[in-house]
């Protein structure tokens, strides 16, 4: 499988998480149930912490809840190749429940394969903390609007 080169994120976990603070507290402020515990060039590691009302009937941890988590990682990787780009929106998201995730963390793990001008283009896999099977597999593409004030060098390849 093809590599991506090789940069620094656009962001530091710090700037990402104070960036995301401010953009969806809701989400990420003080009492919030979303972690990035990660960060690197297109990629991104989420803790989405457990919760009881996360549960549907039958004791598993809802798909709308793995949904989101896979949708907040995309949007995450995406910034940390492109950096505060806070109008970047989800134009598809696909998602494969794979097994019954246990009443615990979720965790998803990100990574973009497409990285371009208009368009990002990438996977999250999640799993329940503490297990290495997979509960769920997304793909997502963002569209990204072209005055997100990125310079052209982020989007060229490593020498």
């Amino acid at each position: 499988m093809p590599r991506m080169p090789v940069h620094k994120p656009a962001l530091t976990l710090s700037e990402m998480n104070a960036f995301l603070e401010d953009v969806f507290p809701e989400v990420m402020g003080q009492g919030a149930n979303m972690v990035v515990e990660e960060v690197g060039y297109g990629t991104c590691r989420i803790r989405l912490k457990f919760r009881p009302k996360q549960l549907r009937p039958g004791g598993t941890i809802s798909g709308p809840t793995m949904m989101l988590l896979a949708d907040f990682a995309a949007y995450v990787a995406v910034l940390s190749a492109l950096g505060k780009v806070p109008l970047a929106v989800t134009t598809n998201l696909n998602i494969n429940f794979l097994k019954k995730p246990k009443a615990r963390d979720l965790i998803a793990e990100c990574r973009l394969f497409k990285i371009g001008k208009r368009l990002c283009v990438g996977e999250a896999q999640i799993i329940s903390d503490g297990e290495e099977e997979l509960v769920a597999h997304a793909t997502a593409t963002y569209s990204v609007p072209p005055d997100r004030g990125v310079s052209a060098d982020r989007l060229s390849p490593a020498p």
